[in-house]
């Protein structure tokens, strides 16, 4: 297997206000924006379609939305921002919540992952792992609320928002799972997600779509399908069947997700584990893992820094 290296970084950037995370959103996002957005959203039709789409089911992050965009200075950033044009995109991943923890691993292509582990107080504090500008691969609020996605199998695309956005939403505005869930169920999702959620009392996965209404999974692990039959051809593939398997039996074992056959090699297609996640939202605290190092980040201590770390390797 080859060995690969990944830099990652964390970033404090407060309310959004004071420009660190316009720079930051500047030197990765601006070269490549336009390519997360489908033609269709730069008419003059799909930006006020967009706006909203956000307006409608997020209303609560608008002011957000408008603070971040005045602070950009590339064509369409506050189309970009609303999450509501984007063209879809689908990685991988494994995820196992319980009261108090929820333990996952990213699967995607290293040369299209952001990799940035950010602090902010738009609405409340949050911690997680950004991309496409702020919304949330994962993350925890500092009610003890975590939040996880993985793609849910079915290449399946409808207008709609797209679920890291839903994320970050989820964690500004809710404190407790039954809370989200309320919050979750209304909104349009492009394509289908699975979403894990814990708080100190509870933890569950629901499946979304934008063909399906949102649908509670027998617990709360989640690979990559839903409640459906997975193709032959799929799972030999993405192996979304034996991965849900092994994480049911494993539980949230950190040591299990850095081995197969949960931490997956495929880079090159895709679908190799960029990191590991392990939330601990009751403490304020999660600590990323790859093999050999891990980094622990919290509310009560978070450090702005990098790491240059190894993936595709076993420990």
């Amino acid at each position: 297997m080859a060995q690969r290296r990944m830099t990652f970084h964390a970033l404090e950037v407060g309310d959004g206000s004071d420009g660190r995370w316009a720079a930051h959103a500047r030197a990765v996002w601006a070269p490549a924006a336009e390519n997360w957005l489908s033609a269709e959203s730069l008419t003059p039709e799909g930006v006020a379609r967009a706006r909203e789409l956000f307006e409608s089911h997020l209303p609560k992050l608008v002011p957000v939305l408008d603070r971040l965009a005045a602070q950009l200075d590339f064509p369409n950033s506050g189309t970009y921002l609303t999450h509501a044009g984007m063209r879809p995109f689908f990685s991988s991943c494994t995820q196992y919540g319980a009261p108090g923890t929820l333990l996952r691993n990213y699967d995607f292509s290293p040369d299209m992952c952001e990799g940035t582990l950010v602090s902010s107080h738009f609405l409340r504090p949050v911690i997680g792992t950004q991309e496409a500008g702020w919304g949330l691969l994962d993350g925890m609020n500092d009610a003890g609320l975590a939040v996880s996605l993985t793609f849910g199998g079915r290449f399946v695309h409808r207008p709609g928002l797209t679920i890291l956005i839903v994320l970050r939403y989820l964690l500004e505005t809710c404190s407790t799972v039954d809370e989200a869930l309320d919050t979750l169920r209304p909104i349009p999702v492009a394509i289908p997600q699975n979403v894990t959620l814990a708080d100190p009392a509870r933890a569950v996965t629901v499946y979304v779509g934008p063909d399906i209404p949102m649908t509670v999974a027998p617990d709360a692990c989640a690979a990559n399908h839903q409640h459906l039959e997975v193709p032959d051809g799929q799972e030999q593939v993405t192996r979304t069947q034996e991965r849900l398997a092994a994480v049911r039996a494993t539980g949230p074992d950190v040591a299990a997700m850095l081995e197969p056959p949960l931490y997956q090699y495929a880079y090159d297609e895709g679908l190799g584990t960029l990191y590991t996640a392990d939330y601990r939202p009751a403490e304020g605290r999660v600590t990323y893992h790859w093999p050999g190092e891990s980094w622990e980040q919290s509310f009560g201590g978070f450090t702005s820094g990098t790491r240059t770390v190894d993936i595709g390797r076993r420990v």
